[in-house]
């Protein structure tokens, strides 16, 4: 544990000052306060941290086992009549620690630290790119009642092409479209131009036919278009009431929605899984020393990584379960720590 967290006292600070070595420009010709450039700094080092937990600590595992694979202790201990299992409890009790830690931070502080770092990256390092998907807006409000805009401008609350649908069933009620539709802040009212309502008979339509018109709707216009981050920056608990809303709703970003939800679970899990690799690789002595070992570990490590991002965007971007995606790289290399745990064993 020790290790660990001296591991993680040496990579953050490396890593703050890429980073802040990297935006340096940006943050001085934005004359931005001091105080939101630690408190963003303090967000990306919980952001980041957080993620890259398993890694941490499956390098600090090898480092310090193959420090006492070299001078034979790993040996002298196994010969001492200790079984493999005994030598690797003290392992698993680390790694249990760091999970936890890694699930706490992942359902409570880390949304916490993912908001303040989306919303500064986006305010001073990209202004112009949108945090919103506000093109071809579909929406399905509740089981009867669903509301298209073929754009929505977030900051004057105001959509183009607007169409509201209201079925009964499988059958449609009744159909509103218009020109654009405004949201009234003063009166939580929303205003169309060039209103049309027709209303589905069973054997003649009827419609309605305004310059104007000013009415309720069902729907929270903050809910129509939810950040490109939205996920990542709620509790567990607002994150589940979050996705099934946004099932209802036929939302296109549900793949990346669950999967942050299901990566909050994965996280501590891979903890155990570099764990026993970095167990498993690292207790025998090798000719090379602690370097070759740290090299089968970075490649291990990148392998990993590989198979999480690849996998990651196939969810978000098509079909893909997000499921399968999250858990798959676990299953692989929870095949290959349990390969490599028999031969370490043997």
């Amino acid at each position: 544990m020790f290790t660990f967290f001296m591991m993680l006292l040496l990579f953050i600070p490396i890593g703050i000052t890429v980073h802040l070595a990297e935006k340096i420009g940006k943050i001085l010709d934005k004359e931005v306060p001091f105080e939101e450039v630690a408190i963003y700094l303090l967000d990306f080092t919980i952001y980041f941290a957080h993620l890259l937990f398993p890694l941490f600590l499956f390098l600090s595992v090898i480092w310090f086992t193959s420090k006492l694979a070299n001078n034979t202790e790993v040996i002298a201990f196994l010969s001492s009549g200790v079984s493999y299992t005994r030598f690797l409890r003290p392992y698993i009790i680390g790694a249990f620690i760091v999970s936890l830690l890694a699930l706490l931070l992942g359902l409570y502080l880390a949304p916490k630290a993912s908001k303040g770092f989306n919303e500064f990256s986006f305010k001073y390092f990209h202004p112009y790119k949108k945090d919103t998907q506000d093109r071809n807006v579909f929406r399905q409000i509740n089981k009867s009642d669903q509301i298209y805009v073929s754009n929505f401008d977030k900051r004057n609350k105001i959509g183009q092409n607007f169409t509201y649908e209201h079925f009964d069933g499988n059958k449609l009620v009744f159909k509103i479209t218009a020109d654009d539709i405004t949201y009234i802040e003063k009166d939580t009212t929303y205003r169309m131009t060039n209103y049309i309502k027709r209303n589905i008979g069973s054997l003649t339509d009827s419609l309605v036919i305004l310059s104007r018109k000013d009415t309720l709707f069902s729907f929270d216009v903050n809910d129509l278009i939810p950040k490109i981050y939205e996920a990542e920056i709620l509790s567990y608990s607002e994150l589940n009431e979050f996705i099934e809303k946004e099932e209802l709703r036929g939302s296109s970003n549900i793949g990346r929605y669950k999967l942050v939800k299901y990566r909050k679970w994965s996280l501590p899990v891979s903890v155990f899984i570099l764990t026993i690799i970095g167990v498993a690789v690292s207790s025998n002595k090798r000719r090379g020393g602690m370097g070759v070992n740290l090299a089968i570990g970075i490649g291990i490590a990148m392998v990993f990584v590989f198979f999480d991002k690849i996998f990651g965007v196939m969810a978000q971007q098509s079909d893909f379960s997000p499921l399968i995606a999250v858990w798959f790289p676990n299953v692989i290399f929870g095949v290959l720590a349990t390969y490599l745990l028999y031969n370490a064993k043997g």
